[in-house]
C-alpha cells in the first residue's frame, strides 16, 4: 500500500448520514473479484441519471467541477454501514479519495479503510460542516486537521497510525515482529517438540 503522510485537498461535503455500501458501489456495479474497475460504479445510484448508459447526474457534488481531483470527502454519521463489502473501500480508493471525514464510521467499513491505505478521520459534526469546500491539510503523523486557519486533533488507533504512515496492510505488520515470532517458535519446538513432527508420505 502506498503510505499516507499529508494529505491536502478541497472537502467535498456528501453530508448525509447513514450512507451504506451498497450506495458507495452497489453489487451490480461489482464485476469482478479484484480491487481495480470499481471507480466507474463508485456512487452509481446518486452518479447518474442512467448508471447502465453512464450519463452524469450534473447536480451530484462529485461531479461538480469544483470536485475533479478531490483527494478527500466529506460524510455523515455512521458512514459505510450496511455490508461489510471491502469493494466499497476499494472504488473509494481507485476513484482518488485518500481520506473521509466524518463523525462516525461504521465499524466494519473504517476497518477496512485502515487496512487499504485510505484514512478514516472523525471529528464533530459542526466541524465537518465547517470544512465543505475549504481547502483541507490532515497531517496523520501530527493526527491534526487545518482548515480556514484553524487546526483539529483527531484520534487514531496507534497500530491504525503505524499502518497508514508505514504502507503496511495487516500481513506486513506482524512480519514486522519475525524475530519475535521466530524465538518463541524455537522455544516452542524445543518444550513440545511432537507439535513439529514431519508428516510421511
Amino acid at each position: 500500500m502506498k503510505p499516507v503522510s499529508t494529505i491536502a485537498s478541497p472537502g467535498v461535503p456528501l453530508l448525509i448520514d447513514n450512507i451504506d455500501t451498497d450506495t458507495i458501489i452497489p453489487s451490480r456495479e461489482m464485476r469482478s473479484t479484484g480491487r481495480t474497475g470499481l471507480a466507474g460504479g463508485l456512487f452509481a445510484p446518486w452518479r447518474y441519471t442512467d448508471a447502465d448508459k453512464r450519463i452524469t447526474d450534473p447536480s451530484f457534488v462529485l461531479n461538480q467541477r469544483d470536485a475533479i481531483g478531490t483527494r478527500l470527502l466529506l460524510g455523515g454519521k455512521n458512514f459505510g454501514c450496511g455490508s461489510s463489502r471491502e469493494h466499497a473501500v476499494w472504488a473509494l480508493a481507485e476513484f482518488g479519495i485518500e481520506s473521509i471525514i466524518a463523525p462516525s464510521f461504521a465499524p466494519i467499513f473504517k476497518s477496512n479503510c485502515i487496512r487499504n491505505g485510505l484514512l478514516p478521520v472523525e471529528l464533530p459534526e459542526e466541524v465537518v460542516r465547517e470544512l465543505q469546500w475549504a481547502m483541507v491539510t490532515i497531517d496523520l503523523a501530527a493526527q491534526t486537521v487545518a482548515a480556514k486557519g484553524k487546526t483539529w486533533h483527531f484520534v487514531i488507533d496507534e497500530e491504525a497510525k503505524a499502518m497508514l504512515l508505514e504502507g503496511l496492510d495487516a500481513i506486513d505488520l506482524t512480519l514486522k515482529h519475525r524475530q519475535a515470532i521466530a524465538a518463541w517458535t524455537e522455544t516452542d519446538r524445543a518444550a513440545r517438540p511432537w507439535v513439529y513432527l514431519e508428516k510421511r508420505a
